[in-house]
């Protein structure tokens, strides 16, 4: 597969909020304290979810794929992000382009199908629950994560390779924070309303058939929880099932205004903030939701935090 034509450039320039000088600073802070709270919290879930043998289960299974997901997700960008906003020089070469492209892009699709895979995993945990351990079985559990991986790798290579070779005429710059598919359709010489529109249906696969999927679990959900005579069973319910909207909520909702638009409709300022938020923001607020709002998680904490403190005495 042909990533280059001839009218690549070696290297891109990303602009950023280069126009903003006064808003470097404050912005490589956030972003810093965001990228290290992202790793703080996934590494802790991911090391909860696999110490603590009350959470070996098929829901905090897909928790710490998800938390691998969003490190991978947010260390594929915020690095080089916070390199180029401490520097003057804000390029990145074109083969690093590339991978940052199909990375970020494989990771993102691939957490829109997780985050479907969890929300039929809580469906059957509610709806079905005397079926829950034979539906839910450890086969089933990794074929799925396993679609997921390698759909969302396979949305990756098809989409970036549409982006990559359109002709640029040598265009170099990159209005955005990194390489995108929306920012670099941007940069084409040529009419991209073709490729716009295959883009578009691999995104309607990717963003609306998961989130549909998730509404009518969560509808089947609801109507099964409201039927639960016991106050506290609801309310568990409703906890750890509205811990997963929330993340749901954010993450759709931020990447559906990205990708389900025209390029050209996005406002140049605010595609940045909205591409910041589903690509940094969210992958931060995933274990703040997930452990603040789960009592089994919270749980957990605390008896490896007991364990430890018992080991260090």
């Amino acid at each position: 597969m042909n990533w280059a034509n001839e009218s690549s450039p070696k290297e891109f320039v990303l602009l950023g909020f280069s126009d903003k000088p006064w808003l470097q600073k404050p912005l490589f802070v956030l972003l810093l304290m965001s990228y290290t709270t992202t790793i703080f919290g996934n590494v802790s879930i991911m090391m909860v979810c696999i110490l603590d043998p009350k959470l070996h289960t098929p829901m905090y299974f897909f928790l710490t794929n998800l938390s691998i997901l969003d490190l991978c997700y947010t260390t594929s960008t915020v690095p080089h992000i916070l390199t180029n906003i401490s520097h003057n020089k804000k390029t990145i070469s074109y083969a690093g382009c590339v991978a940052q492209l199909i990375i970020f892009l494989a990771l993102g699709a691939t957490e829109c199908l997780l985050l479907a895979v969890m929300s039929f995993d809580r469906y059957v945990a509610i709806c079905r629950p005397l079926h829950y351990v034979v539906i839910m079985n450890p086969w089933f559990c990794l074929r799925m994560i396993a679609f997921s991986w390698f759909t969302g790798f396979s949305n990756s290579v098809l989409q970036s390779s549409l982006t990559l070779n359109m002709p640029r005429c040598g265009h170099q710059e990159v209005d955005h924070f990194f390489c995108e598919v929306p920012a670099l359709l941007k940069l084409s010489c040529a009419d991209t309303k073709p490729i716009v529109a295959e883009l578009f249906f691999f995104s309607v696969l990717i963003l609306l058939i998961p989130v549909t999927l998730i509404l009518i679990s969560y509808g089947f959900i609801a109507q099964a929880v409201l039927r639960i005579k016991s106050a506290e069973g609801r309310r568990k319910a409703f906890g750890t099932c509205g811990s997963h909207m929330v993340v749901v909520s954010l993450f759709f909702g931020t990447g559906i205004y990205m990708y389900l638009q025209p390029p050209s409709s996005t406002s140049k300022d605010w595609g940045k903030i909205v591409s910041l938020f589903y690509g940094i923001f969210t992958p931060m607020l995933n274990p703040l939701i997930y452990s603040l709002r789960n009592k089994d998680m919270k749980e957990a904490f605390k008896r490896l935090m007991l364990l430890t403190f018992y080991y260090k005495k």
